[in-house]
């Protein structure tokens, strides 16, 4: 018995002539009906009743209908589940605060393309509170974010600790700031300063470092990388973790540089986390490995 012999039932059934249904089929009429005779008589029964005026389903046959039904929609349930997960597993989604982007995400996205080079990886900048939604959601696979030492970690999310960092200060080479060995929060304040948007880590430890101090003028910035730019084009200074400064392009080519704070020993780190429940494809598994293996290089000194 082939899934195309109950199709081919099926068809009759609804067009109620095997002329109609051969048509709809593109197949030749003698085709049709031969094919159909061909599981009759393996069923045993006549599933049709052939009259001039076209074919009907006969009395056995209709009796048989439910389970041919039956078994096409669980057919057709089974190829669309295959066809979803070929879509996804063509496909890994990462939600990112973009906190470490050169030392870590795009030198392991470009390991991940040597070992997938057919499939897609979909970078997704987002706060925290929105990749740990979608994460649950099953919105994304895998998710970068920043934790500061002692924070209570998503209970509903798997978490793998990548790097560990100290909160710096961010700016240019030629900043009056640059001069200092560290900076502490009133040398911070005689400056523009660049605040992460709220719902950032940042905005949180920032606010926190200044005890409800004001600076002079300040900016908000949507993200690590905004307030990186911002910094180059000579808008003022941020605080950042060492990790998502030291290494990026705009501080290898001289744009911006780091200085630690002055009497601060906040540690941040930056994790890996995907869902406790439902499935995981290879790629998306196959990314988070690579991710490990590129902290633990990078913690090394390792390339």
């Amino acid at each position: 018995m082939r899934i195309e012999q109950l199709e081919y039932i099926e068809a009759v059934t609804r067009l109620g002539s095997l002329r109609r249904a051969a048509e709809e089929l593109h197949l030749s009429q003698p085709a049709l009906s031969e094919t159909v005779r061909n599981l009759e008589r393996e069923l045993g029964v006549a599933v049709l009743d052939r009259k001039r005026s076209g074919a009907t389903i006969s009395d056995a046959g209709r009796e048989l209908l439910p389970h041919i039904i039956g078994v096409l929609d669980a057919v057709d349930r089974l190829r669309r589940a295959a066809d979803e997960q070929h879509r996804t597993s063509r496909t890994v989604r990462l939600g990112t605060v973009f906190a470490a982007t050169v030392p870590l995400l795009v030198p392991a996205v470009r390991e991940f393309h040597a070992l997938h080079p057919a499939t897609e990886v979909e970078v997704i900048a987002a706060q925290q509170s929105v990749i740990h939604r979608s994460l649950l959601e099953g919105g994304v696979d895998l998710g970068l974010v920043n934790y500061l030492e002692g924070d209570d970690l998503a209970p509903d999310l798997r978490t793998t600790e990548l790097l560990r960092g100290r909160p710096v200060v961010c700016l240019r080479p030629d900043s009056p700031l640059a001069a200092l060995e560290s900076v502490g929060v009133d040398d911070l304040l005689s400056e523009p300063l660049i605040v992460m948007r709220s719902g950032y880590l940042m905005h949180r430890f920032t606010h926190r470092l200044l005890k409800g101090r004001t600076p002079s003028f300040s900016y908000s910035a949507d993200g690590a990388e905004m307030g990186k730019l911002m910094v180059a084009e000579g808008l003022g200074v941020t605080v950042l973790p060492d990790y998502s400064v030291i290494g990026d392009p705009l501080e290898r080519t001289g744009a911006i540089t780091a200085r630690p704070l002055k009497d601060d020993t906040t540690t941040v780190l930056l994790v890996v986390q995907r869902g406790r429940s439902g499935s995981v494809t290879r790629a998306a598994r196959d990314l988070h490995r690579i991710f490990v293996e590129r902290a633990e290089a990078h913690r090394t000194g390792g390339s």
